[in-house]
């Protein structure tokens, strides 16, 4: 397992939410999508979560450098289970 930190969310027209979470480094990422009206009626977004080494995949090489900085405030700023 690796903690991972969320470092970018972006809504769609379609009611979905695309959350992408980063390993400090910004090496490694994982994304997942919800439906925008679970945010509301949900636990939140938090600011970290565990995920299994084989949920991960490559950070594209152009956002390596944003997901390490976002990933790290994340990590400095917050526990992992904190709503954000």
């Amino acid at each position: 397992m690796t903690t991972v930190w969320l470092v970018d969310r972006q809504f769609d027209s379609k009611g979905l939410v695309r959350l992408t979470y980063a390993t400090e480094d910004g090496e490694r990422m994982h994304t997942k999508e919800l439906a925008e009206q679970r945010l509301v009626t949900g636990d939140g977004v938090t600011a970290g979560r565990e995920v299994d080494d084989s949920a991960l995949g490559e950070s594209p090489d152009d956002e390596v450098e944003r997901f390490a900085a976002e990933a790290s405030k994340m990590a400095a700023d917050h526990d992992r289970d904190d709503t954000v």
